[in-house]
């Protein structure tokens, strides 16, 4: 296991990483120690060959409570609180433009720029018991980076009622909403997590960045170019070694063996 400063690495399965937030005291805040560490994390990770999939979770009594007020409110300068907002957009979007899938475990809370970086995430697993919210109003601090993130899971009717009264939103309503994947007791999180995790670590790893890069960029396009733009893609795709084996393992009716190019 590797850790930098309050945030855990280590090797769960083959290909897959889990990346833990170990910041139990102040309910894995994010304070900007927290953000550089995950930052360079997920750089690392989305760099290396090996990792075929990343979980991420907090430790603790729940997944993260968002920034860290005491840090907030230790602030003079404008420019501090425009750097540690800079530093968070840029680990969400490390996530969401990085080549592996993204899977978040969570348990507890996931408030504010917590929630935040459960919406970045590629897929959401969470207890039963979890609770989401975007509640900055209630200090008087608008969840305005948060709900950039979580605005392009949940529709905006839904979104606005979250922004406006703060309040926290149950896992059924967070399925309901877009939020997150599916939820489970939380003895049976686990095991749900690495089977999902073990699925994706099975496809070719070359396949899975073509995809998850072309899924987030056809999304902000209109509908003609983005179908220009995705059969490119899948012209690219088709081109590919993995591609051929692939097709011709199904037809031959034998389990491919990916090359990852």
């Amino acid at each position: 296991m590797k850790k930098i400063s309050n945030v855990k690495v280590s090797t769960i399965d083959k290909g897959i990483k889990s990346v833990l937030i170990d910041d139990a005291s102040s309910y894995n805040s994010l304070s900007s120690v927290t953000l550089k560490s995950l930052l360079t994390v997920f750089k690392n990770l989305n760099k290396d060959n090996t990792t075929k999939v990343i979980i991420i979770e907090g430790s603790g009594k729940g997944f993260s409570a968002g920034h860290n007020l005491k840090e907030l409110k230790s602030y003079k300068k404008k420019k501090d609180y425009q750097k540690l907002f800079n530093l968070c957009s840029d680990l969400m979007m490390e996530i969401v433009d990085g080549r592996k899938p993204v899977i978040a475990k969570v348990h507890g809370s996931a408030y504010a720029a917590g929630c935040q970086l459960v919406a970045s995430c590629d897929l959401v697993l969470s207890t039963d018991d979890a609770k989401f919210a975007t509640p900055g109003v209630n200090i008087g601090l608008f969840c305005s980076t948060p709900m950039v993130a979580v605005s392009r899971k949940v529709s905006k009717k839904r979104m606005m009622k979250m922004l406006l009264t703060g309040e926290p939103i149950d896992a059924i309503t967070a399925k309901e909403f877009g939020l997150i994947n599916d939820f489970y007791p939380k003895e049976k999180l686990q095991e749900e997590v690495l089977s999902l995790a073990r699925t994706i670590a099975s496809k070719s790893n070359l396949t899975i960045k073509l995809g998850k890069r072309a899924f987030y960029k056809q999304a902000e396009m209109p509908l003609k170019k983005a179908y220009k733009f995705t059969s490119k893609v899948m012209t690219e795709n088709m081109m590919a070694m993995d591609a051929k084996e692939g097709i011709s393992a199904f037809v031959e009716k034998r389990k491919p063996n990916w090359k990852d190019k």
